[in-house]
C-alpha cells in the first residue's frame, strides 16, 4: 500500500536490495491472506457453498503483493478470471470477496459476477474478466484514458500465458507502443494454459520476447520472489510515468492447484509441483523476516491466527448474507441515458 511504498535501495558494493521491515511484514501478511483465503475457498467449493467456475491463485501470490508495493493507490488494475488474489492484495475486504464467491448481494459485484468477475472501483480494481484475453485491450484503453486526462497514473494489466495466443494482444501491443500508453502488461506464466504446456502451444516459449517485435521494453521476472516482482514493476511504472510507454513483464510463476477446481491436473507430475514448492514465495519471505529478526516465529504465528479469524468472519458474513432479489437481474445491464430515442 502507499503508506509503506518505498524506493528500493541498492548497495553499490554488495548489489543486495534492501527493503524495510514494514514492507516484508506487509508482504508476508498480504500473501498469507491470499493463500489462506484460497485454501478456504477450495474447501467451501467442495461443500458446494461456492458454485460455477473457481480458479485459485495458490502459488502465485507474489505476482500481486510485489506489484502493490511498487505502485500507488491511484494506479489501475485489471486481470483475467484467476482474480481472487488481486483485490485481496489491494485491500478489498475479504468478506465482500467471499460473499461474491457465494453469489450473495453483499458481494463486491453484488452477487452477479461470481469468482471470475470481481470488481472494486474504490481500490481501482477494474475487474476480473472471463473472456480469455478480453482484458488486454481494456487495459490499454484504461491507460489511454489516464494519458488523455493528463494524470501520471498507470494501468497494470495481467493475463495468463494462454492469452498470449489471442490476436487482440498483438493489436493492443501495436497501439500501446504507437501511442506510448502508460500500461504495464504482465504475463502470469504458470506454465500451463489450462492443461496445455507452453511449449505445446507456442514456438516462442520465452514469452517476454513477444513484446520485442513491437520494440516494447520486455523482460522475464522470477515471480516466486516478491522482491523481484516489486523491482520489475517499479522500473516499468517509472518508465510509463515519464511518458516512455508500455512494458511487458513475463512473471514466471506456478500454480499449485489445477487450472480450476474441476481440473485434477494429471498433465504434470507430483515431483514437478513439489519442486516449485521448494521456492514457495511465502516461505522465502518468512525466511528473510526470521533471518533479519524482523519478527519472531511467535509473531508470525499471531499474524496467521489473525488471518484465520478474518477468513472465518468472511465465511460467516457470506453465509448470512442474502441472495440478490430476482429483479436485480435486470439492473446494471445497460447504462441509463437521456437520449430521446431510448424508451422505457
Amino acid at each position: 500500500m502507499q503508506e509503506i511504498q518505498e524506493k528500493s535501495k541498492k548497495s553499490k558494493k554488495s548489489e543486495v536490495v534492501a527493503f524495510s521491515k514494514e514492507t516484508y511484514l506487509f508482504w508476508y501478511e498480504n500473501m498469507q491472506l491470499q493463500r489462506k483465503f484460497e485454501e478456504r475457498a477450495a474447501m467451501l467449493y467442495g461443500r458446494q457453498k461456492i458454485r460455477g467456475f473457481c480458479h485459485l491463485y495458490i502459488g502465485q501470490e507474489a505476482c500481486t503483493s510485489g506489484a502493490v508495493t511498487a505502485l500507488t493507490k491511484e494506479d489501475k488494475w485489471i486481470t483475467a478470471y484467476r482474480d481472487h488474489g488481486h483485490p485481496l492484495a489491494l485491500g478489498t475486504p475479504p468478506r465482500v470477496v467471499m460473499a461474491e464467491l457465494f453469489a450473495k448481494a453483499t458481494g463486491c459485484s453484488k452477487g452477479k459476477g461470481g469468482s471470475m468477475h470481481l470488481f472494486d472501483k474504490e481500490r481501482n480494481f477494474l475487474g476480473g474478466h472471463g473472456i480469455v484475453g478480453g482484458q488486454i485491450p481494456l487495459g490499454a484503453g484504461i491507460a489511454f484514458a489516464e494519458q488523455y486526462l493528463g494524470t501520471k497514473n498507470v494501468c497494470i494489466c495481467y493475463m495468463g500465458d494462454g492469452a498470449v495466443r489471442q490476436g487482440a494482444l498483438h493489436e493492443t501491443f501495436n497501439m500501446a507502443m504507437l501511442w506510448k500508453l502508460p500500461v504495464i502488461f504482465v504475463i502470469e506464466n504458470n506454465g500451463y494454459a489450462m492443461g496445455t504446456a507452453v511449449h505445446r502451444s507456442s514456438n516462442v516459449t520465452e514469452l517476454y520476447k513477444v513484446g520485442l517485435s513491437y520494440d516494447m521494453p520486455s523482460e522475464p521476472v522470477d515471480a516466486m520472489v516478491v522482491e523481484e516482482v516489486h523491482l520489475a514493476v517499479e522500473r516499468a511504472a517509472e518508465r510509463a510515468r515519464k511518458g516512455e510507454g508500455p512494458t511487458l513483464l513475463e512473471f514466471r510463476t506456478y500454480r499449485y492447484r489445477g487450472h480450476s477446481m474441476s481440473d485434477p491436473a494429471k498433465y504434470r507430475t507430483k515431483e514437478e509441483v513439489e519442486e516449485y514448492k521448494q521456492r514457495d514465495p511465502i516461505e522465502l519471505v518468512k525466511a528473510t523476516i526470521l533471518k533479519n529478526n524482523f519478527a519472531t516465529e511467535a509473531e508470525l504465528e499471531a499474524i496467521d491466527e489473525k488471518i484465520k479469524l478474518i477468513i472465518d468472519d468472511a465465511v460467516e458474513f457470506a453465509e448470512n448474507s442474502p441472495y440478490p432479489a430476482p429483479e436485480e437481474a435486470f439492473k446494471h445491464v445497460y447504462a441509463q441515458t437521456d437520449y430521446p430515442f431510448i424508451t422505457d
